[in-house]
């Protein structure tokens, strides 16, 4: 683990006003914090803020985001509190900090649906402090270096996410190096076949033609040398992961790829970029076709470069990239460039942009769209989409992705625009709306009144905002017809399991999928953008047909425990399968389950040598864990009957009942319900709570019953 003293030399290197003071207090709360708590590894728990902290220092950050590193943790895992954080630091260091737990805690890799609520929250956390995301980018890099401590099942999910989110997300930040080896490091997870072979590959090519990388760059500044241009050239070979999807994605076998060496050259003025660029094209043939310029036409994220590739030595191909050195920092460090030190001051980079801005566009413009998929579907666009730069006819620049047609194009404009758009001319020439744009073409536009979108154009366009425009307008369209129909279908299909389906029904259903009322369910069923029989198993799903498991035994569906170490359920919180747990234990006794969120474990707060850390055995479990629920039901004849039945209907046993409340109009009842886990509990709730004649539902927990 690296000492306070030698991560304050570290900040010191860059920024020799640093207050060291503040960093040793941080450091010496952290650890006192973390004391006791191990890594999976085995370490010591905070080597790993060190590690966090001492990446930041590459990217030459503040003192305030060292610090947020140090304490990232401590708020989540530790007894420290935001109050405690500000008082001891500052406000400034708390907000920090409780945007990383918020981060932490989101679920990026659960459904669709839940994913595209938690991205948009991650998106408006990073929109308030970007240093927030900078501390978590460093956070789950570090993780993802140490991440074979982890059991293989996690390892993958953790690798999964990382490639779909974290990586795009460094990406599209500007700090390519980051997102290049959180893309390996992920690939080796969950390829490490792949990678070895691609690894294998490059060895013996290595074998058989020499060092090409060091010949190709003794080429070059030799070609440089004889023009005058001082500037200092580098090359290296691609990564594993960048190799192996450039196969996928041209279906090629590696010895069919040609570009697998790149190259910078990092000059001392804008001028001598294209100088160089000119004598690289004099001395080896250019590829047609693999030119851009983003020095004249920047990325969103201040990416300034030339890029080339050419036929180098042995008809090898080999890109080359091309800028100055305030560029060459930007495309290093993406938006930390934006925050970085140099002597004790922030340093001034004309070419660093502050994204915040593309997130801040990407949320607004998104705002009131419901429908979580399509947000998914946008924000992975924006992120994984190499760009295209094409112009009105008053030479207005459009950036759009890779592949994007002229109707995206037409939508980039405004909604309206792409709405009534019937053609489109293309540097003069008409063209088909499929068309797919090129760089510096002109494009324009040809719109019609009376002329609305139609069906086919989702299969043409390409960015999630011409997209979610199109489903839009064809849902309105025909939305007083799709909600007819599709509230036929939904007779029909509860018609068949013997449900009714009621505007409570239809509106609970709405809610699980993710809709926002039940006049959209309807519409999307009448529009088959949903089956009924999908309807009826969100909110019936043990009417579905299930393939038997092995169910977990009882008496070992707790993991932790000393062997033939006896537990029991706290009756105050009654956890279930998939909740988090911890033991309590008392003398004379084993130890009693808790939800790791019970009210009850405040007063052994200060006792943690009672604390034994548990978690339910994986698998499907018995139905044998009691769960009390709070109902209010209608005073009315067939209703209790009616509730017993559905709660039958779901597997589940009634254990016991009893009134608590009688008045004219309704019971107020305590059912006390056998279940397997917490999804099971989940789906009775649902149920019951989609019956007309269920005014109210909740879980009942008695805190007078705790050990």
């Amino acid at each position: 683990m690296i000492d306070v003293e030698d991560l304050i030399a570290l900040v010191r290197n860059y920024n020799p006003r640093t207050d060291a003071d503040l960093i040793r207090r941080a450091y010496a709360y952290g650890r006192e914090m973390h004391r006791g708590q191990l890594r999976h590894s085995g370490e010591e728990y905070f080597t790993h803020p060190v590690a966090v902290a001492a990446i930041l220092t590459e990217q030459r950050l503040d003192d305030a985001t060292i610090v947020t590193a140090l304490l990232h943790d401590t708020i989540e895992d530790t007894k420290s509190t935001f109050a405690a954080i500000s008082k001891l630091f500052s406000g400034e260091i708390a907000e920090l900090v409780d945007g990383v737990t918020k981060l932490t805690n989101l679920q990026l890799s659960s459904t669709e649906a839940k994913q595209a609520e938690n991205f948009r929250k991650l998106l408006i956390a990073m929109s308030k402090d970007l240093r927030v995301i900078l501390v978590k980018l460093a956070d789950r890099l570090h993780n993802m270096r140490t991440i074979k401590s982890l059991p293989p099942e996690k390892q993958v999910r953790k690798a999964r996410e990382t490639m779909d989110i974290f990586a795009p997300l460094a990406g599209r930040m500007g700090m390519q190096w980051m997102r290049e080896e959180l893309e390996d490091l992920s690939f080796r997870v969950l390829n490490p076949e792949g990678r070895s072979s691609i690894i294998r590959r490059f060895i013996t090519l290595q074998r058989e033609t020499g060092d090409v990388v060091h010949r190709i760059t003794n080429d070059i500044r030799i070609e440089l040398e004889k023009a005058g241009i001082e500037a200092d050239v580098f090359g290296r070979a691609k990564k594993p992961y960048s190799i192996w999807r450039k196969m996928q994605e041209k279906n090629l076998a590696f010895s069919r790829l040609s570009d697998i060496y790149g190259f910078r050259v990092i000059t001392g003025s804008e001028a001598d970029c294209y100088r160089v660029l000119g004598v690289i094209h004099q001395r080896w043939r250019a590829v047609p076709g693999r030119f851009k310029d983003y020095i004249s036409q920047p990325k969103n994220n201040g990416y300034r470069s030339i890029h080339t590739t050419v036929s180098g030595r042995d008809g090898k191909r080999v890109e080359v990239q091309i800028r100055t050195r305030e560029m060459h920092e930007v495309a290093e460090a993406g938006v930390a460039a934006h925050w970085s030190y140099r002597d004790g001051v922030r340093a001034q980079n004309r070419f660093a942009v502050d994204p915040a801005k593309w997130i801040t566009t990407l949320t607004e413009r998104l705002e009131a769209d419901d429908d979580h998929t399509e947000f998914l579907e946008t924000v992975k666009l924006e992120m994984y989409s190499d760009q295209v730069f094409c112009f009105t006819p008053k030479g207005d620049v459009i950036q759009l992705p890779r592949g994007a047609t002229p109707l995206d194009f037409a939508y980039a404009i405004h909604t309206r625009i792409g709405n009534s758009c019937v053609s489109a001319k293309v540097d003069g020439i008409r063209v088909p709306l499929w068309t797919r744009m090129k760089n510096g073409q002109s494009v324009e536009i040809i719109t019609a009144e009376g002329q609305r979108p139609q069906a086919s154009w989702i299969d043409i366009v390409v960015t999630g905002r011409a997209k979610a425009a199109i489903r839009k307008s064809l849902r309105e369209e025909d939305k007083g017809r799709f909600v007819k129909l599709g509230h036929e279908l939904a007779r029909v299909a509860f018609d068949h399991v013997g449900k009714k389906a009621t505007d409570k029904a239809l509106r609970a259903a709405a809610r699980r999928l993710g809709l926002p009322d039940e006049t959209e369910l309807l519409a999307r069923l009448g529009s088959a953008e949903l089956t009924a029989r999908h309807v009826v198993e969100t909110l019936y799903p043990e009417l579905a047909t299930l393939t038997p498991i092995e169910e977990v035994d009882a008496g070992r569906a707790v993991m932790g425990l000393a062997p033939d170490q006896r537990w029991r359920r706290a009756g105050c919180c009654q956890p279930v399968p998939g909740e988090r747990i911890v033991g309590i234990t008392y003398r004379g006794q084993g130890p009693v389950v808790h939800a790791i969120d019970c009210p009850a474990l405040a007063e052994v707060e200060e006792q943690p040598e009672r604390w034994v850390d548990l978690h339910w055995t994986a698998g499907r479990h018995a139905p044998v864990h009691t769960v009390s629920l709070n109902m209010t039901i209608s005073n009315a004849t067939g209703v209790l009957g009616r509730i017993c039945t559905l709660i039958g209907e779901q597997k589940a046993n009634i254990s016991d009942l009893h009134f608590v409340d009688r008045k004219p109009d309704y019971y107020r009842i305590i059912v006390e319900v056998d279940l397997r886990d917490v999804e099971h509990l989940h789906n009775v709730m649902t149920a019951l709570e989609a019956e007309t004649d269920v005014a109210q539902i909740e879980r009942y927990r008695d805190l007078s019953r705790k050990p």
